[in-house]
This record gives structure tokens, C-alpha cells and sequence, in this order.
């Protein structure tokens, strides 16, 4: 039996030699499709995130412009509020001048009422050399 079990040793080294002989090929197989299918992966996230990183600059580009937008009207806000503020401004200087000039010549018209005052006319001739003096010293 010695000389069977050597043929049976030998068949299985044979086997076993063949066996491992292609299995570098399988592993080499094997490593290859994970390979590719990882690499796959890769570029598909990496051309993903190339197209969300795309729609995302278009979304920006967007936004900025609407920003721009509303940066202008309020500047023209803005601006149309200084200059009603001017105009109020210069309203309430002319407003304060007029009211300065008219209790100016209130003053005038009192103190030409004043000087009148004891003034007697009975007709309009006598009258006028008064009106004259009045008009002169409002004037």
C-alpha cells in the first residue's frame, strides 16, 4: 500500500500545486474587478460632486446678482432719503428766515402804528398825509 498512497500523495500535490498555481490568477481576478469597481465609484462621486459643485456656483452667481440688485435699490433709497432730508432742511432755514423777517416788520408796522397814534383825520385828505408816513416807515 505504501506504493498506492505515494500515487495518491503525488495526485494530491499535483492537484494541490495546480490548485495553487491558478490561484494567484483567481485572487488577481478578484482584485481586479474590486479594482474597478471602487475606481467606478470614485469617479462617479467625484463627477457628482464636479456637477453638485457646478449647480452650486450657478446658485451663487444667482444669488449674488439678486444681492447686487437689492444693494441698488437701497443705495437709490438711500440716497432719495438725504436728499428729502436737504430739501426739509433748507424748507425749515427759509421757514425760520420768513418768520424772522415777519416779526421784523411786525416790530416796523407797531412802531408806525405808534407814532400814529394820536393821529386825527376827519377826511380822506386830511388822512393821507398819515397813510404816506405809515407806508413810508413799513416800507
Amino acid at each position: 500500500m505504501g506504493g498506492a498512497m505515494n500515487v495518491l500523495d503525488g495526485a494530491a500535490t499535483s492537484v494541490g500545486g495546480l490548485l495553487a498555481g491558478q490561484a494567484w490568477k483567481l485572487a488577481a481576478l478578484v482584485l481586479l474587478v474590486v479594482l474597478l469597481v471602487v475606481g467606478g465609484a470614485g469617479g462617479a462621486l467625484l463627477w457628482s460632486a464636479a456637477a453638485a459643485r457646478d449647480r452650486a456656483l450657478v446658485d451663487l452667481k444667482a444669488v449674488q446678482d439678486e444681492n447686487a440688485q437689492l444693494r441698488a435699490g437701497v443705495d437709490d433709497q438711500n440716497r432719495a432719503i438725504q436728499a428729502w432730508y436737504r430739501a426739509s432742511e433748507d424748507a425749515k432755514a427759509r421757514g425760520q428766515a420768513a418768520q424772522q423777517q415777519a416779526a421784523i416788520n411786525g416790530q416796523r408796522f407797531d412802531a408806525a402804528l405808534q407814532q400814529l397814534a394820536g393821529a386825527k383825520a376827519t377826511t380822506c385828505a386830511d388822512a393821507m398825509p398819515y397813510v404816506n408816513q405809515l407806508l413810508e416807515k413799513v416800507r
